[in-house]
């Protein structure tokens, strides 16, 4: 490498750092300055109750939700107590007189990752008497679903079986409906006594020029899989971290945004999509999916945002080794994260050349498709990472190249022994891509290889994190 690419690395390098810094500052005073105004919120007069705020978050739409109602509460002068879900225990239901709950559900009604323990060890408690609890709920969901709102659905009526009251009926909202959420804010503002509540309307999307398209699986038996590569046409490229995600709102679907996992880092100069072609029931295209892969030419105008995704970041695993288990376009999702510890690393640009540094934590890739011959995703480049020991293992599985059909969750159940030796040398497992079959096999056949409980604790403590769809 010649000492003018070695610089260029090396700002490359710094300014990830100084970004990935920087975000990370943020993030902590976030919870510093959240953490202030919890202690602040705590009751002056010894005794005097205090209205509980609690959340159980996927995606961590419904964390920020409950911050913002947390913060509305204190600006009105009332004692708040802000805590997840899997914080709270039966005994501090049975104390408090008024709660505000903002769930989320995973997939088809079952409770997110972070809320799993409450639901089986909370509400799984017969005979459990919340008599003088009020409660207020907002489910979070996603009418695509069958279960929509399922999770938020139990909880209500496990809250309303224990004999706690209700301070309005459950309010659902479907992918971030503002006439709900309007629902909600009203509420709080009648229960506070007051009419001036801060707007909580997401941030704007922003022009976006979609400048690159590859089709990926050409000849593939599926449908279509494309990279997409977009860029801001006005601003300054915005910080994200690997994990989060986009939001992407298309011409023929105003006020719906999707979205999409990113596949790259900022220092890719690009976000980075992998978006399959969808269908509908009746065979009709997707809109969001067939836009941006047929309708929107080359250079077209793509309206978005990056939307934080807490739940499927790095957090405390960057040094951490990391089993990356995905399937389909979930490759986005796990690509992002390899992308962040090559830069990380210092090697975005060379990794496919440079061996890996001792020092750096490895990775060990899972990915299913169907075929081998058109549906290896970024084949070349994956190879190219193993070949330099970035990546330890990769186990390419594709279901439709033998006669019995075999799954990620196989080749995981088939290496169990190097699963748990990895974990217990402090690994952390991200799962991404599709809900159905994937994610719950996977999560099945891991809690076969490490037994129930403790894969509770990966995911309470932020080693066992998912994006799934």
């Amino acid at each position: 490498m010649t000492s003018e690419k070695m610089w260029q690395a090396l700002a490359t390098v710094l300014c990830y750092a100084l970004l990935c810094g920087a975000m990370a500052w943020q993030h902590r005073r976030r919870q510093r300055a959240a953490q202030r105004r919890v202690d602040a919120l705590l009751p002056a007069t010894p005794g005097a109750p205090a209205w509980w705020v609690t959340y159980a978050s996927q995606t961590g739409q419904a964390e920020e939700l409950a911050l913002q109602t947390a913060q509305a509460l204190h600006t009105a002068g009332v004692p708040v107590r802000l805590a997840p879900l899997s914080q709270l225990r039966l005994a501090d239901l049975q104390q408090a007189d008024r709660l505000l709950c903002i769930a989320s559900t995973y997939g088809e009604g079952d409770p997110p990752d972070s809320a799993v323990g409450f639901a089986r060890h909370v509400m799984g408690q017969v005979g459990a008497r919340l008599d003088h609890l009020h409660v207020g709920l907002l489910a979070l969901g996603d009418k695509t679903y069958s279960q929509f709102c399922g999770f938020g659905r139990a909880l209500d009526q496990w809250f309303s079986d224990a004999g706690a009251q209700a301070l309005f009926d459950r309010i659902d909202v479907d992918k971030s409906d503002p006439e709900a959420l309007q629902r909600w804010r009203r509420h709080l503002a009648h229960l506070a006594g007051t009419n001036d509540l801060p707007d909580w309307e997401a941030p704007a999307l922003q022009p976006w020029r979609l400048q690159a398209r590859q089709h990926l699986n050409p000849g593939s038996e599926g449908e279509a899989v494309h990279h997409l590569e977009l860029v801001p046409e006005h601003a300054p490229l915005p910080a994200w971290q690997a994990g989060d995600l986009v939001q992407v709102e298309v011409p023929t679907a105003p006020g719906a945004p999707r979205d999409y996992s990113i596949a790259s880092v900022p220092p890719d100069g690009a976000v980075h999509l992998l978006v399959r072609q969808a269908r509908r029931a009746d065979g009709s295209p997707g809109l969001a999916s067939h836009w941006l892969l047929q309708a929107a030419p080359l250079g077209a105008t793509v309206m978005l945002r990056v939307r934080a995704h807490s739940g499927f970041q790095i957090g405390d695993n960057a040094s951490r080794p990391l089993i990356l288990i995905g399937n389909g376009t979930g490759l986005a999702g796990l690509r992002g994260h390899l992308r962040g510890r090559l830069a990380a690393a210092g090697h975005l640009a060379d990794a496919a050349t440079v061996p890996r540094p001792p020092h750096v934590a490895p990775m060990w890739l899972l990915f299913g498709e169907r075929h081998a011959r058109a549906d290896a995703h970024h084949r070349a480049d994956i190879d190219a990472l193993a070949a330099q020991g970035w990546l330890s293992r990769v186990d390419w599985v594709f279901s439709r190249d033998q006669p019995q059909r075999r799954y990620v969750q196989h080749a995981l159940a088939d290496a169990a022994d190097d699963v748990r030796a990895w974990v217990a040398q402090g690994a952390a497992i991200y799962v991404c891509g599709s809900l159905d079959g994937m994610a719950g096999a996977v999560d099945d056949t891991l809690q076969q290889i490490l037994g129930e409980a403790p894969l509770q604790q990966l995911a309470q403590t932020g080693r066992y994190r998912r994006d799934v769809y």
